[in-house]
């Protein structure tokens, strides 16, 4: 029998024991519970009841957590791969930004590399600094996670996604993040009711073409159907123009 039970009995030898005690879930909690990210993640991908178990939130969160010490992470990352590194360059501190903050003088302040700043926050200068309320610092010192609870966030600016501290009693830092991720699945939203109100006004055009000209037109809905209506049309006047476009998928009757 194999590890997940699905297999024939008949074919069980003294040599399959092993597998059959890890069919138990129970037992088979407590040996991945042991286990890093990286194998924890491989372990998944053994059979049903290994994904199941490894899997869970909890052994997730434990096999993240245990070697910072961290108390707990909050929130739900966008994607599975999340869990697979938790490494120190998954964590952040978060730093809201005040007049006279520079990269230089934070990268001072919190003993890292001005270079790391900018890697972390996907900034080609200093000057980016001022668009931003805040800046992603790397952590320096590990013993800075211990006993903390992070909050698990995309951050828009740095187009990452990341594990963030936040100023320990700080209410106005938690209600930041939860606007933040409040803010990010709201455009989601609004940006995929938009473009289905884009696509409806192309003649059901599909979604990428809506997205394609939506961007084009700096998410405005009538500059994106007038540019299409615009290449729609010279599309018909001229088949061969003498630049490349996309074609939308609409039915033509």
């Amino acid at each position: 029998m194999g590890c997940c039970g699905d297999g024939d009995g008949d074919d069980a030898t003294e040599n399959d024991s092993d597998f059959t005690a890890l069919s138990c879930r129970d037992t088979l909690r407590e040996i991945l519970a042991r286990l890093p990210v990286v194998d924890l993640a491989r372990s998944a991908c053994v059979c049903r009841l290994w994904r199941s178990v490894a899997s869970d939130r909890e052994m997730r969160n434990r096999a993240f957590t245990s070697p910072w010490k961290i108390r707990d992470v909050v929130g739900t990352p966008t994607s599975a791969n999340f869990w697979r590194d938790n490494s120190l360059s998954k964590f952040a501190l978060s730093h809201r930004l005040r007049r006279g903050d520079s990269i230089a003088s934070l990268a001072l302040r919190y003993s890292v590399q001005v270079i790391d700043i900018k890697r972390l926050n996907n900034m080609m200068s200093d000057h980016g600094i001022h668009s931003r309320d805040r800046l992603l610092i790397p952590i320096g010192k590990p013993e800075t996670l211990i006993d903390s609870t992070c909050f698990i966030e995309m951050d828009s600016c740095a187009n990452r996604e990341v594990a963030v501290l936040y100023p320990p009693h700080d209410d106005a830092a938690i209600k930041d993040h939860t606007s933040r991720v409040a803010a990010t699945g709201g455009m989601k939203r609004s940006m995929m009711i938009m473009a289905q109100s884009v696509r409806r006004g192309m003649n059901n055009a599909d979604l990428a073409t809506a997205r394609y000209y939506l961007s084009l037109s700096d998410g405005d809905p009538r500059a994106a159907v007038a540019t299409f209506s615009e290449d729609l049309n010279l599309l018909v006047t001229d088949p061969t123009p003498p630049f490349p476009m996309i074609l939308p998928s609409i039915s033509v009757t």
